[in-house]
């Protein structure tokens, strides 16, 4: 009895099996940053939500800084999405066009 859904969890030979975690792949972007404001699931505090940075974790994590530096808020890096608090979608914008990226406002 094979089933597709199934697995081998534990094995009375080895021991419990551990399956290799695999880094989540993010996709490819298009080359355009994209800046949206969320409010939902954040009991009405809203937030920027910026996307589609090619980079890696590290060079996020000192934009996210930056931006978090010149915009006087706090702020975080979840999954490859930069997180600003308060709207300050314009201000964002400037300083990232500042830095030869090309910006858009996302609907939200």
């Amino acid at each position: 009895m094979k089933d597709d859904n199934s697995r081998l969890v534990y094995s009375t030979e080895s021991g419990r099996i551990d399956e290799p975690k695999t880094a989540p792949v993010r996709p490819k972007g298009d080359g355009v940053v994209r800046i949206q404001r969320q409010t939902s699931g954040r009991k009405g505090k809203g937030v920027c939500l910026i996307t589609g940075i090619d980079a890696d974790d590290a060079e996020l994590a000192t934009l996210a800084a930056e931006l978090k530096k010149k915009c006087g808020c706090g702020g975080s890096l979840k999954e490859g999405v930069i997180e600003i608090q308060g709207d300050k979608r314009d201000l964002i914008k400037s300083l990232l066009e500042a830095k030869g990226m090309k910006v858009k406002f996302a609907g939200g």
